[in-house]
């Protein structure tokens, strides 16, 4: 029997253990024969084995060695592809297309880890992770509410978004600090309202909720010139938790328009 695994601070390591809840993560999943899936931090395998046990192939990323080596002895390669690597560094494309993506995601590096996700929304089929609530929160927030922030205008310019359920911290060990939460992401796909310069969007974004107090005119500072407000129906007093997703977009497109390289 191999030592038990001590939780490590840096990777910020919780392992879920409550099997209801990783039941109901399964369940919401639904993985199937044939599909290809890859699990992000598969830890002490609370999901890893019930998505095995579904699935004749499963892909994961590890970036804690012990655990990689771990889970190497256990299942042979042609059952689990260990991935020993940092999440964020992988290339996710390498898994073909409509990949479905799981995991119980390191709190520490949850919000850079679902932007570099986003460059690969086009070969994802959907995506399901247990994150910190009040990222989800803010993830799936409408304008005018106190989440709705930079994150949420990102995501939901990209993903259909649906929180599932809350998982409380005696589900995991260590627990944490914090409640944890579920979400269900699906790319957006055909024909959906899409910035023509995603550089330019992103530092709209970026610039407006850097100063979500001022006015939005004066938080953008030497575009505001450039933008006709009125066509995009932003209020003159507007801040930049009010507008939606679709104003930023046309925000965005007219500075594209007027030379902005982004």
């Amino acid at each position: 029997m191999p030592a038990a695994h001590q939780a490590r601070k840096r990777f910020g390591q919780h392992f879920l253990v409550d099997e209801a809840i990783i039941y109901g993560i399964v369940k919401a999943i639904s993985p199937k024969s044939g599909e290809v899936v890859v699990e992000i931090g598969p830890g002490l395998s609370a999901l890893t084995q019930p998505l095995l046990d579904r699935l004749p192939h499963l892909n994961v990323v590890e970036i804690d060695r012990d655990l990689a080596a771990r889970l190497r002895k256990r299942h042979t390669p042609e059952r689990l592809h260990v991935v020993e690597a940092d999440a964020l560094t992988v290339d996710f494309s390498q898994f073909g297309e409509g990949v479905r993506v799981v995991g119980n995601l390191p709190y520490n590096i949850s919000s850079p880890l679902l932007f570099h996700l986003m460059q690969y929304a086009d070969c994802i089929r959907d995506q399901h992770f247990m994150l910190q609530r009040e990222v989800i929160d803010r993830m799936v927030a409408e304008p005018g509410s106190a989440d709705y922030g930079r994150l949420s205008v990102m995501l939901q310019a990209r993903y259909w978004m649906d929180k599932l359920f809350d998982v409380p911290p005696e589900a995991f060990d260590p627990p944490p600090k914090v409640v944890s939460a579920v979400v269900r992401m699906e790319p957006l796909k055909g024909d959906y309202p899409r910035a023509k310069n995603a550089a330019v969007f992103s530092q709209l974004v970026a610039r407006a909720f850097a100063q979500r107090r001022k006015m939005l005119r004066r938080a953008l500072g030497d575009w505001a010139a450039l933008l006709d407000w009125e066509a995009a129906a932003v209020e003159p007093t507007a801040r930049a938790e009010t507008l939606s997703v679709g104003q930023y977009i046309a925000l965005a497109d007219q500075l594209h328009a007027a030379g902005i390289k982004g």
